[in-house]
């Protein structure tokens, strides 16, 4: 898939804080196509460092695919404001996350990070928590 538009959607997930953690991702083609599911268990670590790992796993798979233009939809509210300037990153490890988001992004025409509502990503959530159940 070269130059199409293309939409994931991630979710990190984590059973306890710090705790296990997993991300799951689904990749959308421009026609609204399932193009792939992962899920990729991550060990100990804190739902905020999963998130960002989860953007992390989506930019690398659109470069994989060759996108274009990319759309990532998460639900952690936190991530996207701070990648929009709009939240101070705190946490070192963050800071350090979001410097490889920023450097992924550099690969693509376009790309679009958008919070959605958890309801909404249910499914990237489902294959992240089966990784960890998996790990278990």
């Amino acid at each position: 898939m070269s130059d199409g538009g293309m939409s994931i959607y991630v979710d990190g997930a984590c059973r306890g804080n710090p705790g296990k953690a997993a991300v799951g991702i689904i990749i959308f083609d421009d026609k609204k196509n399932v193009v792939r599911r992962r899920k990729e268990y991550l060990g100990r670590t804190t739902n905020n460092v999963a998130e960002y790992m989860a953007l992390i796993y989506g930019l690398q798979e659109g470069l994989i695919s060759r996108a274009g233009s990319l759309t990532i939809y998460t639900d952690s509210e936190l991530a996207v404001k701070q990648l929009e300037g709009k939240y101070r990153i705190k946490d070192e490890l963050l800071k350090i996350l979001s410097k490889q988001v920023e450097h992924l992004r550099e690969g693509f025409e376009e790309v679009n990070i958008k919070y959605l509502n958890r309801k909404e990503n249910k499914e990237a959530d489902r294959l992240a928590n089966q990784a960890i159940d998996m790990a278990l």
